[in-house]
């Protein structure tokens, strides 16, 4: 398979720029694998796809305010002009000052120098990778996490063109979001009310929760020709054991997005219930804990388009997707969702 296999046509007015007015108000393609269908809805109709005996996993990760804007310090002291970008993607030291990072311009970017992003916060190259990416540790007056609340910036995907607000901060986080570590949401989690979650137990769903902290891999484009030599960035994940026992005990596991799937998976295939995880299901690949996956509309040639593909069949998931344009459904992060039964 080549990843150029899973590209579309996407008009841009379809990229949905900023939330709804009412986080559940989303539209919702249901896809019907057993049936090779699929028809439109709406996501406040999602409680009523579920059934006693059901488990909804849902992702509980938080995301940080992880972009953050500064200047060069060079390695003789002298500033530098010009802005400097940073988005922090994953902490690689135990005290969490040690960061793997992209930085925009990244080739002005050199080992040795500094970066200053306010009084309380300044990071020293460390190291330079491919494609922007660096080692930076961290030097806050403060705790690091409060410092990022008061001068990091939402990281909005990049296909949201325009600078975060302050309704971003609430809106790009799930009403459930617990463990701070994710770069970017959990989109298909961003549609849930408590009301709705409410309606979900009321049908006799049990919920359980997972953590899948978002990283690097969500921004960066697939690098390969064929889908088979494509290396995903690893992420960290855990399961605790009532959710873990809560999953075994289900006849139905109903997955809240993509990360949803791949934490489930990965615990399926390999024993392990925290950890690291790179794992990457496309067309051809057997799921053995998903049942049903509610997720949102992916971008054109990346792993999780290939994901859904991989579960709702390729060919289905192909027709529902010319659907949704067609009917001009929202697309990608802030964007309507699909749910595959």
């Amino acid at each position: 398979m080549l990843v150029s296999d899973f590209d579309f046509e996407l008009p841009p007015e379809l990229i949905a720029q900023a939330p709804l007015a009412d986080r559940a108000g989303a539209r919702m393609l249901v896809v019907d694998r057993a049936k090779g269908t699929f028809e439109d809805r709406r996501f406040r109709e999602f409680p009523s796809f579920l059934r006693p005996g059901d488990c909804l996993v849902l992702n509980d990760s938080r995301v940080f305010p992880s972009r953050l804007f500064g200047h060069r310090v060079l390695a003789d002291g002298t500033a530098a002009t010009g802005k400097v970008e940073v988005f922090l993607t994953k902490p690689i030291s135990e005290d969490r000052l040690t960061w793997l990072a992209l930085v925009h311009p990244g080739r002005k970017v050199r080992t040795g120098e500094r970066i200053v992003f306010s009084e309380e916060l300044s990071a020293e190259v460390l190291g330079r990778g491919e494609f922007g990416e660096r080692t930076l540790r961290l030097r806050a007056a403060r705790p690091l996490d409060d410092v990022l609340e008061e001068i990091g910036h939402v990281p909005l995907p990049p296909y949201i063109d325009r600078a975060d607000d302050a309704a971003d901060r609430a809106r790009y986080q799930t009403v459930f979001a617990k463990d701070r570590g994710s770069v970017a949401a959990p989109t298909a989690g961003l549609h849930f009310t408590p009301e709705i979650l409410g309606e979900c137990e009321s049908r006799g769903a049990a919920v359980a929760r997972v953590t899948l902290h978002v990283g690097l891999g969500t921004f960066q484009p697939l690098r390969a020709e064929a889908v088979e030599d494509v290396k995903l960035h690893s992420e960290s994940f855990s399961l605790a054991p009532d959710a873990v026992a809560t999953i075994e005990s289900a006849s139905r596991v109903v997955a809240a997005g993509t990360t949803s799937v791949r934490t489930i998976e990965t615990w399926a295939s390999t024993g392990r219930t925290s950890g690291e995880t790179d794992i990457f299901l496309y067309p051809g690949c057997s799921f053995r804990k998903t049942g049903a996956m509610l997720t949102n509309f992916h971008l054109p040639k990346s792993s999780l388009l290939m994901l859904v593909c991989a579960f709702g069949g390729t060919e289905l998931v192909r027709a529902a997707y010319a659907h949704a344009v067609r009917e001009r459904y929202r697309f990608f992060s802030y964007g309507d969702c699909m749910l595959i039964l």
